[in-house]
């Protein structure tokens, strides 16, 4: 099992900075992918960034140049670094990982962005 708890999220104004993070802990040394979805009200949960298993990362269109993901080595504290944030950034942002086998999911942590 694995138990991920996010925190950083909050309101902030178009064109601000968030950094939010996710706290990994019990069998973290099997995972082998790890990212942020967000899912806001009315749509679906999408993929905002992941670093896939080969240790590369994948960004959703929308964030790309704006977003920055990042981890420890230990795989125990994932981040996601939030820059020129949009309004239609506003979501739940999730912590998400998996094992190959697994998958598990953070409670999320709201991010707003609005004037």
């Amino acid at each position: 099992q694995v138990q991920l708890v996010e925190s950083g999220g909050g309101l902030v104004q178009p064109g601000g900075s968030l950094r939010l993070s996710c706290a990994a802990s019990g069998s973290i040394a099997a995972l082998n992918t790890m990212g942020w979805y967000r899912q806001a009200p009315g749509k679906q949960r999408e993929l905002v960034a992941a670093f896939t298993r080969d240790g590369g990362t994948n960004y959703a269109d929308s964030v790309k140049g704006r977003f920055t993901i990042s981890r420890n080595n230990a795989k125990s504290s994932l981040y996601l670094q939030m820059n020129s944030l949009k309004s239609e950034d506003t979501a739940v942002y999730l912590c998400y990982a998996g094992d190959g086998l697994f998958d598990f999911w953070g409670q999320g942590t709201q991010v707003s962005v609005s004037s």
